[in-house]
């Protein structure tokens, strides 16, 4: 089957999960893109593209474990960029979407004849192994880490898409990201064990304990580095790999510069105590195997082993060049959360 995009001017792009902290960033690059004409996006819960002034983007409410909703939207597509995936919730729960959701994406783009295929992946899916190179490069084994099930399963995917993609005409690129922030992704902030509690404490108590330095939250220190990349940032490389620039494959991505837990304690305003890497692979071990906690205490996992990437092939196939080094993306995190927060306060009142 002849490749869609080249039997007629400007693409028509299909999303999958549009609604989430890298989806409304790599919609909205889209949107700008003189390349593409359509985008057609897909997820869950209820969403206006009007609302956030896109003219090219016509919104459905859908499920990838659906399998003829999928097919019926890629049907319509000259390229699929999948970013339905669920990062926080358990490995019973999130295993249908993340594994059976993108399998049902992988084969429909396949059978359809679709040209490209676009996957946000993630650093997680190297694993957090002390063997590891560093930096880490693309040609690195993604072997994911069992104890973080997010970790585990973003490997799996991988595995699952290069299994599905043989035979057909489809080429995927394959984006790892780092951990990402931006006034649209927070989730670094909210899933701290502090901003979980304080989110149930009583505003006169959270405001007394914000006032006083000696009661500041404490992060434990490892001293193990990690990087951060803005969604906007994450959104430009999609773009190129929606347009086709550069060779299919796998590429990650990173803001410049490394940071610490210290490095996060501070911007925060909070303290930081330095720890033994014995105690926090004690403690990882401990959570991994407790399925009862929530899905935030167990990424102490991601904080065993450093996976700092290195980002020269996005650079160079791809064109990339962030515009955020990690501290302004932290930077803007932390405002969005303090913002969101206060937000939420007011409305509770």
């Amino acid at each position: 089957m002849a490749p869609r995009s080249s039997r007629k001017a400007g693409l028509t792009v299909a999303v999958t999960g549009p609604t989430g902290e890298i989806g409304k960033a790599v919609v909205a690059a889209l949107e700008r893109s003189a390349e593409v004409t359509r985008v057609i996006g897909m997820a869950r819960r209820p969403f206006d593209p009007a609302a956030r002034g896109w003219k090219k983007v016509s919104y459905r409410r859908g499920d990838v474990l659906d399998r003829d909703a999928v097919a019926e939207l890629v049907g319509e597509a000259d390229v699929v960029v999948h970013l339905a995936f669920v990062i926080m919730g358990g490995p019973r729960e999130s295993a249908g979407v993340n594994l059976e959701g993108s399998r049902n994406v992988f084969e429909a783009t396949v059978s359809a004849g679709v040209e490209r295929l676009v996957y946000a992946s993630s650093v997680a899916a190297y694993g957090f192994h002390a063997q590891n190179p560093q930096p880490l490069t693309e040609d690195v084994p993604a072997r994911g880490s069992e104890s973080l099930y997010y970790s585990a399963q973003k490997a799996q995917v991988e595995k699952l898409l290069a299994e599905v993609l043989l035979g057909g005409s489809t080429a995927a690129y394959v984006l790892r990201p780092c951990i990402v922030g931006g006034p649209d992704a927070t989730l670094l902030i909210d899933s701290l064990p502090y901003t979980q509690i304080s989110k149930r404490l009583p505003r006169p108590l959270l405001q007394m304990l914000e006032k006083l330095p000696l009661l500041k939250p404490i992060l434990p220190d490892p001293g193990v580095q990690f990087q951060l990349v803005h969604h906007d940032d994450v959104a430009g490389a999609m773009r190129s790999a929606v347009l086709g620039r550069g060779e299919p494959g796998v590429y990650n991505l990173a803001g410049a510069g490394v940071l610490t837990v210290s490095d996060l304690a501070r911007e925060l305003g909070w303290h930081a105590l330095a720890v033994p890497e014995l105690s926090v692979d004690a403690l990882a071990e401990v959570l991994g195997r407790l399925d009862f906690l929530p899905a935030e205490a167990q990424w102490v996992s991601a904080f065993r082993e450093p996976v700092i990437m290195a980002t020269t092939k996005a650079r160079r196939e791809l064109g990339w060049r962030p515009r955020y080094s990690a501290l302004q993306t932290l930077r803007q995190t932390i405002a969005a959360n303090s913002t969101n927060s206060h937000r939420r306060r007011s409305l509770n009142q």
